[in-house]
């Protein structure tokens, strides 16, 4: 075995994915070449949580053209390898290194997400220090407990850059590098209320790859389902403008592995274990400091009594002196002393005492720069989500993109303007605040309603667009396109658009708010349909709700009482989703009497297909099939050929659920010659794998697999990663019905892989499949 070690492979040799598999070949080859049923053994204890791990789970991992790795999965393998404890991390550093950066802004796996770390970064050494130390474990053994460190301070005191910058220390020491979190808590929003923890725990769960359907509904259920997932990972958590330690408590992982770091203006002292940073305003040489490395050491130096009553003015306020300083930079020609003067001064407008000089700082920021400049920075602080596009930016301003970007990038030099990640921006809340405040003085009311206009137009258009490539739900009448308004996003498949509608995910909530809160009933009630498709493959019940009342509500305020009926299906299909049954029915009862009163048989047919889903659901097969017969016969009498694709649907689950699956297969049939001339990758994909499955049992297997072979790229190209996972499963029947046991196992190998990943209940099916053969 000395011998073996000293020719182990070196994980560092590894440049990408493709080159970090071969190495763990090349380790199982160092180890002896166990065999694969062997290792899964050995494997299955060394996962955190102990678990047992199939063998072709274990297999998968020595995959070429792998694109990801599970890391629990590949440290255990490792481990099971024989490698010595002191060179697993090292393992650990190449697996997270060839995935690469984790692109910001999807559904799952987001798992870079620290801000920027400025370049301008000054002062605050001791207070970094001390961070870092608390962030090494004691002594010479591992840590015990969770590391959870608060920072507290007034606003604009810099308590999220010194988090951000200790982070990206930690990081580039080789601390944290499998996964860093990060979570604007909105403790202090002006004007939305503090992020709901339930919610918080929701959207992390997600990121950390947990199925929608899978996310429990409590939050004491989240936060324990967190805590597991984290269990043992290597993870930096920042938790930023937290409201207090109510806010923060059920966030906090309970593993020694982690390290949790807080902001908040208020006193976190009532959070057990913190170790407490209080943040105050800097000492008068680290304003200079900060003075001079943006503004110039030159210049502060040649007047170095106007460069110290620059920083007395502003308070000694990193916010206030960073933007003073930005300024000079950008006017060359000034003196310090015009710019004190220009302090000494009151602002334009009447602020408390405290705040005085922040606001003729912020003042001075703003009066300074270019008036189109000027103009989209107040506009800013309209906007109704808490970060932004440039393509966001220009609806708001009514400008061209490429202008929109030019002015953002100003705003960032002169740090009036914070960069979240790729084409990605935020308002620090207290110049939120203020750009909002002047865009109220400074903007005719009308103006100010224009760019709100534009900004909610765009968002619209841009929903209509992804609801669209999701699937081909029918959409109201659009609105127009208003003079200034950019061109929305297109999108090239349903997985595309369902990746924006997840960086955009917030922000649509709040523009859905904005929309609700303004009395823009056509605008409300429009974004409502829109988002729904999204809402449903996302598994979103929360934003759903929420939007669906408030589309309801516009519907029934402009007296649209067709797209009242359905947005009654909408909020009916939720509760369906949702298991509550018993309140879907009236909805839908009242929607089928509104589509009969307005003589309008899509609405009626639509509405009494969804009591033929509640009628499956609940057994009550006698309402299933008179609802869904009535439905068909509406759809064949108008030529609505979506809504009779899902009634056909969900007339063959009834026929499958009653035993008659001849009748089911002709029923799936005929939905499939419709769902073809739709254009929907994703429903052609469902009713093939249905067709296949029904084939199965009637015994036809070769006909089930040609049609389970074929719904098996739709799925992929829809991005539905279940249904993908079910076809497979039945695929494998197929195979088994047909004696090809080698591509049955190798279907459900596949299947297993996905389910595992979806930590979908089916995985222990088809674990106990593949165990038999």
């Amino acid at each position: 075995m000395d011998e073996q070690r000293a020719t182990a492979p070196d994980p560092g040799a590894a440049t990408d994915m493709a080159a970090f598999v071969a190495l763990l070949g090349e380790l199982r080859a160092w180890a002896g070449l166990p065999s694969y049923r062997a290792l899964a053994k050995r494997v299955g204890p060394l996962m955190r949580p102990a678990r047992e791990v199939s063998p072709f789970t274990v297999v998968d991992a020595f995959k070429e053209g792998r694109r990801r790795l599970d890391l629990d999965l590949v440290l255990a393998i490792v481990r099971a390898l024989d490698v010595p404890e002191a060179d697993v991390p090292r393992w650990r550093e190449a697996c997270v290194r060839v995935h690469g950066p984790t692109r910001t802004g999807g559904s799952a796996g987001v798992l870079r997400q620290l801000p920027a770390d400025l370049a301008t970064f000054t002062g605050r050494e001791e207070e970094l220090k001390r961070l870092l130390e608390e962030c090494a474990p004691a002594g010479d053994g591992p840590a015990t407990t969770v590391v959870v460190s608060a920072i507290e301070g007034m606003g604009g005191v810099g308590k999220t850059q010194l988090a951000v910058h200790a982070a990206h220390a930690l990081v580039r020491a080789g601390r944290y590098r499998e996964m860093q979190l990060y979570v604007n808590l909105r403790g202090f929003d002006p004007e939305h209320p503090p992020a709901d923890p339930a919610d918080v725990l929701d959207g992390l769960l997600r990121q950390l790859g947990v199925p929608p359907q899978q996310v429990p509904q409590g939050l004491d259920e989240r936060a324990a389902m967190f805590r597991d997932r984290i269990h043992g990972r290597d993870v930096l958590l920042l938790l930023d403008n937290a409201a207090g330690e109510e806010q923060v408590r059920d966030l906090i992982p309970a593993t020694p592995t982690c390290l949790v770091l807080v902001t908040s203006r208020r006193s976190l002292a009532a959070l057990d274990g913190a170790a407490l940073h209080v943040l105050d305003v800097f000492a008068p040489g680290e304003a200079l400091d900060l003075l001079s490395r943006i503004a110039g050491a030159d210049r502060v130096g040649a007047e170095p009594g106007a460069a110290a009553e620059i920083a007395a003015l502003c308070g000694q306020l990193p916010l206030a002196v960073s933007l003073v300083a930005a300024r000079l930079r950008s006017r060359p020609t000034w003196t310090l002393e015009h710019v004190a003067r220009l302090l000494r001064q009151d602002g334009a407008h009447s602020v408390a005492p405290r705040n005085r000089h922040l606001w003729t700082a912020f003042d001075l920021s703003h009066d300074g720069l270019p008036a189109d400049t000027a103009r989209l920075f107040r506009l800013l602080g309209l906007q109704p989500g808490h970060s932004f596009t440039a393509r966001a930016a220009a609806a708001l301003a009514g400008v061209p993109e490429p202008e929109a970007a030019a002015a953002l990038e100003l705003l960032l030099d002169e740090h009036l303007v914070q960069e979240l990640g790729q084409d990605s921006y935020a308002l620090h809340d207290l110049l939120r605040a203020y750009a909002a405040r002047r865009a109220e003085t400074d903007e005719p009311g009308r103006d100010r309603e224009a760019a709100q206009d534009r900004l909610l137009g765009w968002y619209l258009h841009t929903a209509e667009s992804a609801s669209r490539a999701v699937e081909p739900r029918p959409l109201p009448p659009t609105l127009p396109t208003l003079p200034g308004e950019p061109e929305p996003l297109t999108f090239a498949s349903g997985a595309a658009a369902l990746e924006w509608y997840d960086g955009q995910r917030d922000n649509l909530s709040a523009v859905v708010d904005r929309a609700a809160v303004t009395a823009r009933h056509e605008l409300c009630l429009r974004l409502s349909v829109a988002l729904m498709g999204c809402y449903r493959l996302r598994r979103d019940w929360e934003p759903w709700q929420v939007s669906g009342e408030a589309g309801l509500a516009a519907a029934r305020a402009v007296g649209d009482l067709a797209w009242t009926g359905r947005l009654l299906n909408g909020l009916g299909t939720l509760r369906d989703e949702r298991g509550a049954y018993d309140e879907s029915k009236p909805l839908y009862l009242e929607a089928v009497e509104l589509g009969r009163e307005l003589d309008d048989p899509a609405l009626e047919a639509m509405s009494l297909s969804n009591l033929g889903v509640v009628g499956n659901f609940t057994r009550d097969f006698a309402l299933a099939e008179r609802s869904l017969k009535a439905s068909l016969e509406l759809n064949r009498r108008h030529g609505n050929v979506r809504s009779m694709t899902i009634t056909l649907c969900n007339l063959g689950i009834m026929l499958e659920e009653t035993g008659r699956d001849l009748e089911a297969l002709d029923t799936y049939t005929e939905a499939l010659t419709h769902a073809r001339t739709l254009d929907s990758p994703l429903y052609v994909g469902v009713l093939q794998s249905n067709v296949g499955d029904t084939n199965i049992r009637l015994g036809r297997f070769t006909e089930a697999a040609e049609h389970l072979t074929e719904s098996l790229a739709l799925l992929r190209e829809a991005g539905s990663r279940q249904d993908e996972a079910n076809a497979l499963s039945w695929l494998a029947r197929a195979h088994e019905g047909l004696g090809d046991t080698g591509a049955a196992r190798e279907a459900l190998a596949d299947a297993l892989t996905i389910y595992e990943e979806l930590d979908a209940p089916e995985a222990a099916d088809v674990r106990a499949r593949l165990g038999k053969g």
